[in-house]
């Protein structure tokens, strides 16, 4: 186990949602009826034009530090997640997010891109490092993806959603933390999504999928049962001894076969891709912050979080939640703080 403990966690879906009536306005060929029954998307998030990625993703942590009890001037260290970017390679977007926080030269910062599976493996690495002392560690998760969609491309354009999140990693007792955690990469799985940079390559900055609808779906969920099964057995348990799973969101139809493929019960899950579509590597720790917030998640209860993404990347974590921390965190929870929507 490495001994670690969830502080605080936040949410932000900027602007207000779209169905999908008001999301293919004026796109030819797209039936919004057609949408939800082969995707099961009914709405997304997407930020306004204008908005700032790194002032949303500060607005994320600020909710998250909040949660936790803590200013900004605990945070040691700053992971900012994304696999689509930001508004600027050079310098990171986290030094952004950090200086938006009023941090000069007290928190360690770094941009971490490993598709939709980056939130697992900040946390993974969050965890190690508050253990050892370096933290408490924040880690965002910016998912701008209306900025790399188009409607002359539907597939990816129908189903992603916008989303920021945070995240506070402390150190924690003997009795909580990351229980077990697997992940790899894997080319010869195949090359399903594509955005390449327009600077290096002269190509246009957008989202592709390279491979099916069927190909996609079926190798999702393949990896993501092989490898949430792989962790929990090498901890000592059964899907069946694990509280609550938490699996990566694709689409809503692609949710549904990961849930009967693990064979879960779904109410163990906190499913919300239908109202927000794909998050990318913001889909696991929405649902995370979801849940946090509004289930009955008690001492000793065990999370299973997995993802797969591009690459092909893939991972799964299990985390035991300790008595301590989920009070700290419940006493905030409910009432108090925005759940998922705040307006730009």
């Amino acid at each position: 186990m490495i001994p670690s403990r969830i502080l605080g966690t936040g949410t932000v879906l900027p602007g207000p949602p779209l169905d999908n009536a008001a999301a293919v306005k004026g796109a030819r060929l797209l039936d919004p009826a057609w949408i939800e029954a082969r995707t099961g998307v009914r709405a997304r998030h997407w930020a306004p034009a204008e908005a700032s990625i790194s002032a949303l993703a500060a607005d994320a942590l600020r909710l998250a530090l909040d949660a936790a009890g803590l200013g900004p001037e605990a945070l040691r260290r700053l992971i900012y997640v994304t696999s689509t970017g930001g508004e600027h390679v050079i310098p990171s977007m986290a030094s952004d997010v950090v200086d938006a926080l009023g941090l000069h030269g007290t928190c360690d910062s770094m941009d971490l891109n490993n598709t939709c599976v980056g939130f697992l493996t900040a946390l993974d690495l969050a965890a190690r490092c508050a253990h050892t002392g370096a933290g408490p560690v924040g880690i965002v998760v910016a998912e701008p993806f209306s900025r790399c969609i188009t409607p002359e491309d539907p597939r990816p354009y129908v189903i992603f959603g916008d989303a920021f999140t945070a995240t506070i990693v402390g150190s924690g007792g003997p009795a909580e933390g990351i229980l077990g955690a697997r992940f790899g990469t894997d080319r010869a799985l195949g090359n399903v999504a594509w955005m390449p940079r327009t600077g290096m390559t002269g190509e246009p900055e957008r989202i592709t999928f390279k491979a099916s609808n069927r190909t996609m779906s079926d190798l999702a969920v393949s990896t993501l049962v092989k490898t949430a099964e792989d962790v929990v057995r090498d901890a000592g348990f059964t899907l069946r001894d694990i509280a609550w799973v938490l699996p990566h969101q694709p689409n809503a139809t692609m949710l549904q076969r990961i849930v009967e493929a693990l064979g879960i019960d779904p109410a163990r899950g906190v499913p919300m891709v239908a109202e927000v579509g794909s998050l990318g590597a913001a889909s696991v720790p929405a649902s995370l912050d979801r849940l946090l917030r509004t289930r009955d998640v008690r001492p000793g209860d065990h999370i299973l979080m997995m993802s797969v993404g591009a690459g092909v990347s893939y991972g799964a974590l299990l985390l035991q939640v300790g008595a301590e921390g989920m009070h700290r965190f419940t006493s905030r929870r409910r009432g108090t703080l925005p759940t998922l929507t705040e307006e730009a």
